[in-house]
């Protein structure tokens, strides 16, 4: 059976908190956050998290959108990090194969570019040596006029070959509320649109937090032995509020990606590739569109929505022309887009792209934990060293003993049915949706987002009353899904983390957007000025990510 994780049981998640002494308060709905309460909650630890927004809309939902191997970490150095994500990208595709998925990866290699054809031959040598790569993914070296015939669109001045790789693409959002989903199934309580407002202390620690409930205005008090600050770009803010922000602190450089048409960026296969000034950026096509990212520059604005400025755009579509001439891509090309920040420890002297990628977890004179910095790919290894601490201050304080991590061994939300294997589920799910009239192609889309989990996904949608059009059931089920099974508690939830169409298909958004708000008025039981107010919600996100209203 399914465990609930319901946006319609979200009140009573925050009274069973508020009803008990938590052995771990997590604070952020991030990767980070998710990957604690996850590993946490395995090994028995009773565990709650509060999210002051959803599920992963901070940098958990911004990122380049992939398992990173670590190539540009070898450059820095950073060889111990190069093995660890190497290793964890391997064990994530594993665990979560609908997200997780290989791409190949064109290096390409000029006359004075970062990379040497040698340099990079080796590195990438040094590189699948260090990450573990399996064979049939491990680096091929080739000369110019074989780049050329893989990818025409590259420069060809200075062009002297390339290096071919694998990376891995993810949807960075979904693998959070997978991530989520699979603590919560061991037991974890979990409320997202709950904000922390201040800590409770006892004997000068902090014992607990004061929450306010964004969505009901309910205030609770949440007692808990140990709590850990993994609230990404805002763990200075918590630290403030317990007084502790001294010693090291973040550094925040921003990161934006732009999407566009395919047919505008018609690439054969991802590339990562020089800009001027000594960074590098990816192109990644996905889904009928082309996305391009990222830049890196020290940001000091609001956390909320740091924004894409015109000379971010400028940057991008530049670098893009610069290495595909003959593509003349323009600024008005650019249908959406996202801009994330990166929390890095301020490390004096470097630059942002220089600035390492290391987490590091602080302990406050209050028994606070924060973990900061650290990468999507690292969100596992990062957890296990916040619990293995939690876990020994439990011990030695209570007595109580709890076994060391086994998330490696565990498969994430959506990576495998219950009793059944991935591959199983799947056929089930084709099964099912072949004898509800839909296309392989259609419930391929949906797996491609649940996973395992699809067929929970088609038998919502058969219990969609009212509708004649199969795609109007299939709406119906997965937002039925979403809210009872992903905590989906608004529209933007759904069209931004849940699904991505307002980044990835936006005439699927637009045509749908009120549909969605219909549905989940009806599901939810909203009051017209709530609907009214979901509307303007999704015309505010509309605003941020869409560059134009086609």
């Amino acid at each position: 059976m399914k465990t609930l994780f319901s946006a319609r049981e979200r009140e009573r998640y925050l009274d069973q908190m508020a009803g008990e002494e938590l052995d771990l308060l997590v604070i952020g709905g991030g990767i980070t956050g998710a990957g604690i309460a996850w590993d946490a909650s395995v090994r028995g630890i009773r565990t709650g998290l509060l999210e002051m927004n959803d599920v992963a809309s901070g940098t958990s939902s911004r990122s380049t959108k992939l398992i990173h191997g670590g190539l540009r970490y070898l450059k820095q150095g950073e060889v111990n990090l190069v093995r660890e994500v190497g290793s964890e990208r391997a064990l994530l595709h594993k665990s979560a194969p609908h997200l997780v998925d290989p791409i190949p990866m064109l290096l390409p290699i000029y006359k004075k570019g970062t990379y040497g054809y040698l340099a990079s031959a080796v590195g990438l040598y040094i590189y699948d040596w260090l990450a573990g790569v399996k064979r049939s993914e491990r680096r091929k070296m080739y000369k110019r006029e074989r780049t050329i015939e893989l990818e025409p669109l590259f420069k060809t001045e200075g062009l002297k070959g390339s290096g071919y790789y694998y990376e891995y693409r993810t949807d960075d959002a979904r693998l959070t509320v997978e991530v989520m989903k699979s603590a919560r199934s061991r037991g974890a309580l979990i409320a997202n649109h709950a904000k922390v407002e201040q800590f409770i202390y006892r004997r000068g620690k902090a014992a607990g937090v004061k929450a306010f409930d964004l969505a009901t205005g309910k205030s609770y008090e949440i007692f808990a032995k140990k709590i850990v600050n993994a609230a990404g770009p805002w763990v200075d803010e918590v630290r403030k509020r317990d007084n502790s922000l001294h010693g090291k602190r973040l550094l925040l450089t921003k990161g934006v990606h732009l999407v566009v048409d395919y047919d505008k960026l018609p690439i054969r296969q991802a590339a990562y590739f020089d800009v001027p000034g000594g960074r590098m950026i990816f192109v990644i096509p996905r889904g009928g569109k082309s996305y391009i990212g990222t830049t890196d520059t020290i940001y000091k604005g609001g956390l909320e929505e740091p924004g894409i400025t015109e000379e971010d755009i400028d940057y991008l579509v530049g670098a893009v022309n610069a290495a595909f001439p003959s593509v003349r891509l323009k600024k008005r090309d650019v249908e959406t887009g996202w801009s994330g920040l990166r929390p890095l420890l301020w490390e004096e002297g470097k630059s942002p792209s220089e600035v390492s990628r290391k987490d590091e977890i602080i302990l406050s004179d209050s028994g606070l934990i924060t973990i900061a910095g650290g990468k999507l790919t690292g969100f596992r290894k990062m957890a296990e060293k916040v619990v293995d601490l939690a876990a020994k201050q439990l011990q030695d304080e209570n007595g109580n003993i709890y076994p060391p991590c086994t998330t490696d061994k565990e498969p994430i939300s959506g990576g495998a049915g219950p009793g059944t294997s991935y591959e199983q589920a799947i056929d089930s799910a084709m099964r099912l949706g072949g004898d509800m009239g839909l296309t392989r192609a259609e419930v391929a889309d949906l797996a491609s987002r649940y996973g395992a989990n699809t067929l929970g996904v088609l038998q919502a949608a058969q219990s969609a009353e009212g509708y004649s059009a199969k795609k109007d059931q299939l709406l119906y089920g997965e937002i039925l899904y979403c809210i009872d099974y992903e905590l989906t508690l608004n529209a933007v939830d759904f069209l931004l983390r849940r699904t991505g169409w307002l980044l990835f298909d936006r005439k699927r958004a637009d045509l749908t957007r009120d549909a969605v708000v219909d549905i989940m008025a009806a599901i939810l039981s909203w009051s017209e000025p709530e609907v009214r107010r979901q509307h303007m919600l999704i015309e505010d996100q509309i605003k941020e990510v869409w560059r134009s209203r086609a």
